[in-house]
């Protein structure tokens, strides 16, 4: 069974209450049907009466239809958002009216617990949607950054068959600090449990491994290292390391020698956001692998961030490893 197989099967096992604010794609609504149809969610679409007349045309059945400015919860939702954010600056008018935007009213929903995950991006940006769950939701118990992982299916390549790889942070944070790069491994580590279903191996990546080099890149890979440590203590990890190191046994039998991780990561901390991102786009195209992602961590409560280059087939695949998130 496929990775993605797996996580369908596994979504579909526990079907999760999932939002879809941007109702007004098509794209949305034929992946909303599909989640239905397959017993994968109970998806609840946003917007007006004239989705309604979409989903009949498609066929959907199962999806429900929230109109989120004649919603009778919405009072309740821009209550939770003023308490949210006034401290911020944001008044109860500008609340009652950030309410009635379904890429608001979709997390509002989440982070009342009315429901269990919320997806949305084909029509806005990440740092929209980002700020509308932090607004909404707000970061974990314990974390400070909310970060993202791609999760890459790659072909065999050290004896083991195709395997998944955690690619953190690919898409989020640009330049993160010591402490930041701590709350992202810590992130990527507990989402991997719950989505690839398996034990990390965390690796903190360097151009360096074990003071090969030295530098202030190098000391705050050490620094972010240490922090994680204390954060998940029984969770294997090694830094500084070389990514060579951290993927093939040999080389990191030599490089790093008694490592916990060396030769066997499948959690990998990329140093800043032009690492994560170029490794991530060079591992798709030079390797023929499968990324899926970026899906965001770190938050309260799961809401994801989708490509607006994404179909159908990537929105069911994100909204089912949003639902094991929920789990």
């Amino acid at each position: 069974m496929s990775f993605l197989d797996d996580v369908q099967a596994r979504a579909k096992a526990n079907p999760r209450r999932i939002v879809l604010p941007e109702g007004a794609d098509e794209r949305i609504l034929v992946a909303a049907a599909r989640l239905a149809r397959d017993g994968l969610a109970h998806p609840t679409v946003l917007g007006g009466p004239e989705i309604g007349a979409e989903l009949e045309r498609l066929g959907a059945r199962g999806v429900a239809l929230v109109d989120p400015a004649h919603d009778p919860r919405r009072p309740a939702l821009a209550a939770r958002l003023y308490e949210r954010r006034k401290a911020k600056g944001l008044t109860e008018d500008e609340a009652f009216r950030k309410s009635a935007d379904p890429l608001y009213f979709g997390p509002l929903l989440l982070g009342a617990g009315e429901v269990d995950a919320c997806v949305s991006g084909v029509m806005n940006t990440t740092g929209d949607v980002l700020r509308a769950a932090l607004w909404a939701v707000g970061p974990a118990q314990g974390i400070r950054t909310v970060s993202s992982s791609f999760y890459m299916v790659v072909p065999e390549f050290r004896g083991a068959g195709e395997e998944v790889l955690t690619y953190s942070d690919a898409a989020v944070v640009p330049d993160p600090t010591a402490e930041q790069l701590a709350d992202i491994a810590a992130a990527a580590a507990d989402a991997r449990r719950r989505v690839v279903g398996d034990d990390p191996r965390v690796a903190f990546l360097s151009y360096s491994t074990k003071g090969s080099a030295e530098g202030p890149l190098v000391d705050e890979v050490r620094q972010a290292l240490e922090i994680f440590r204390q954060k998940m203590p029984g969770v294997p990890v090694d830094g500084e390391m070389q990514v060579d190191a951290a993927l093939i046994e040999s080389v990191g039998a030599r490089k790093s020698p008694g490592s916990p991780v060396a030769g066997k990561a499948n959690v990998l901390i990329f140093p800043d956001l032009n690492a994560g991102n170029i490794a991530y786009k060079l591992t798709q195209r030079l390797a023929n692998a499968e990324a899926v992602g970026p899906i965001v961590q770190g938050l309260a409560r799961p809401c994801s961030d989708l490509s607006r280059g994404a179909d159908a087939d990537d929105i069911v695949n994100v909204a089912c490893i949003t639902a094991l998130l929920a789990g």
